[in-house]
């Protein structure tokens, strides 16, 4: 779309800065609820998620084989992203591609022009951390999810640096495809996010597969990874640089802030509960989704995006981020909301833990699916509730994902262990595991 209507009209209600999850949905919400919107992409609409990350992997998650994976990303991601333009499309929102710099704390430049705006969210998303290894960024084996994606040939040995969630989601799925895969990490343990106790056993089901991990241990050379390709799975870091948000000279000498914006040390943009800016700005400036780096989560974006809209409007609203949500869609998937057994104790927070197992099931007995384990943590019974607030659920198993945001849902409507119990659950799902979990 042509920028200049956009630098010579009067300045938008809401710049938003990137049109990942987080952007175009703060643009779709501030649009609907009768603001002028302009957004800025660099790339394709639709971010990481929709073009190289939750979206693509999961089309690779569904897939029997690596080609049928390839042709299904190749439908899937062009009609989701056709989806995403459709909403930028509103009335009330004007897309402009190119590159975005902060020029003051209410103006940006983007390609030699000038846009400014009453307030402004930077929805950047994330990108790559590398590991600083010797030849991390020469040899033509290392690429990150991206490039892993793009590959139009099967590797026949793949090695997975780190066992956070994308690559153990790559292990699970390039295993089936065929790869000899080979998992290396740092930490004791895979998943850090999720309960120890359910994120081990996982890791005995994909070993009994034929997934090799080498926990405990540190990648110091890659020549020593025998692989045909290797992936650096070791995280993401917000993607902030180029915003020109550092502390500038001016002209007379004295320092000055282009944004008003200091960076945390990861390159996050500190912000408080409505998601604004705390550095200290005077402007309206709100940082959303993985630029913020407190929930590297596309589901938490699109909410952060309806919290700071919410607040540019001086709307109220009873989003709970402390409770989100989260899943691995390895084979068999993992997901978790609250707390981890070690968090708990670490805390001091008095607890219950209740488990249940897939085994034990009728439908996932007939489905095939005997693996999984669940755990559901729940605060000491008071007298009269019949069990104690729900504080929190891990578990593994086919589709925990879908019981686990059952649980989210009833901890953010602050149920008990009691009020699970008189719930009617249908027979024969496997939502029936939480129901015998509270009964356990």
């Amino acid at each position: 779309m042509n920028n200049s209507s956009v630098v010579s009209g009067s300045p938008a209600d809401v710049l938003i800065i990137g049109a990942g999850p987080g952007g175009y949905r703060a643009a779709e919400y501030a649009a609907k609820q009768g603001l002028k919107v302009t957004i800025i992409e660099e790339g394709e609409v639709g971010g990481t998620c929709l073009n190289v990350g939750c979206i693509p992997t999961k089309t690779y998650v569904h897939s029997a084989t690596f080609a049928e994976a390839r042709e299904r990303m190749s439908q899937v991601v062009p009609q989701l992203r056709q989806g995403v333009e459709g909403i930028l499309s509103h009335p009330n929102i004007t897309l402009i591609r190119g590159r975005a710099s902060f020029m003051d704390a209410n103006t940006v430049s983007v390609g030699g022009d000038s846009v400014a705006a009453k307030n402004i969210i930077i929805a950047t998303g994330s990108e790559t951390k590398w590991l600083p290894i010797d030849g991390v960024k020469t040899d033509p084996r290392v690429v990150d999810s991206t490039g892993l994606l793009n590959l139009d040939t099967l590797p026949k040995r793949l090695a997975i640096i780190g066992a956070g969630v994308i690559g153990m989601e790559f292990a699970s799925v390039f295993h089936r495809f065929g790869s000899e895969v080979t998992v290396i990490e740092y930490l004791k343990e895979c998943l850090p996010a999720l309960d120890s106790d359910i994120a081990k056993r996982l890791r005995k089901v994909l070993e009994k597969r034929g997934i090799t991990f080498k926990m405990k241990t540190a990648v110091q050379s890659l020549a020593d990874i025998d692989a045909d390709v290797i992936l650096m799975a070791t995280g993401r870091r917000p993607r902030t640089e180029g915003l020109n948000l550092e502390r500038l000279r001016v002209g007379n000498g004295t320092s000055g802030m282009a944004a008003g914006i200091t960076l945390a040390p990861n390159g996050a943009i500190p912000v408080d509960d409505n998601f604004h800016v705390v550095s200290g700005s005077p402007a309206d400036i709100y940082a959303i989704g993985d630029a913020n780096g407190r929930q590297m989560l596309a589901h938490a974006a699109e909410m952060q995006a309806v919290r700071a809209v919410n607040h540019i409007l001086g709307k109220q609203d009873n989003i709970r981020f402390d409770i989100m949500p989260a899943a691995i869609f390895t084979e068999p998937e993992a997901a978790c909301v609250g707390p981890t057994e070690d968090q708990l104790k670490a805390e001091g927070i008095a607890y219950e833990c209740k488990k249940a197992f897939w085994r034990a099931n009728g439908k996932a007995l007939a489905m095939g699916e005997t693996e999984g384990m669940l755990k559901l943590f729940v605060a000491p019974p008071m007298e009269g509730q019949g069990g104690g607030t729900i504080l929190g659920c891990h578990a593994f198993g086919a589709h925990a994902a879908d019981i686990v945001q059952e649980v989210s849902v009833l901890m953010c409507m602050g149920a008990t262990l009691g009020q699970l119990r008189d719930m009617v659950h249908i027979h024969p799902t496997l939502s029936e595991i939480l129901l015998a979990a509270a009964e356990a």
